[in-house]
């Protein structure tokens, strides 16, 4: 018995360790639950696939810290929220994510970008890098301090917490304009 415990405690251990994933889609595993830098638990809200024509672009999850399927609701919210884009195509590259993270910044804001417009350079320069497939993107909104961007766990910036700016960031998947309904409607858990 003395032999087993210490094998039992290594055990039970390493799968109280282990990371618990809600679900796979399209070769990731998203997991149920993400923390925040400063500590804030948040749940899995919902997942899906962006797709442009016939590819599959990335998997983006959104987490809360309570799950909600109300779009409007999410985006006003002062509570701590994150969302992770995991690249699964060789096609997104540095330049089209710029352009198409400022197509979605339009759309959410339907064209009133001038009063976040330094904000929104300073977040298009965290995709200025090479990206590669299985790079992950983590967008995470603390209240009173802002946006944190990191790439593969690797923090590349910050963005005070400008009013207008969450707003418009997580409008890019939420809005009324999102850069796409059904990815949308993945990301609310509908």
């Amino acid at each position: 018995m003395k032999i087993l415990t210490p094998f039992l405690s290594i055990v039970l251990f390493a799968a109280m360790s282990l990371q618990t994933f809600a679900l796979e889609i399209r070769g990731v595993d998203v997991p149920e639950n993400r923390t925040t830098g400063a500590g804030d638990e948040l749940v899995l809200n919902g997942a899906g696939v962006r797709k442009k024509l016939m590819f599959k672009l990335y998997v983006g999850a959104l987490y809360l810290t309570e799950q909600n399927s109300e779009a409007d609701a999410i985006i006003a919210a002062e509570d701590p929220m994150m969302i992770e884009l995991h690249i699964i195509s060789s096609k997104i590259n540095s330049e089209n994510m710029t352009s198409a993270t400022l197509e979605g910044f339009e759309k959410a804001t339907g064209g009133a970008t001038e009063a976040i417009s330094e904000e929104i350079k300073q977040f298009i320069n965290a995709f200025s890098a090479p990206i590669t497939k299985g790079d992950k993107f983590t967008i995470c909104y603390k209240p009173e301090m802002g946006v944190t961007i990191a790439k593969n766990d690797e923090k590349i910036d910050s963005i005070a917490d400008t009013p207008g700016f969450k707003e418009a960031l997580f409008g890019i998947w939420l809005s009324d304009e999102p850069a796409q309904e059904t990815l949308k409607a993945a990301m609310l858990g509908q």
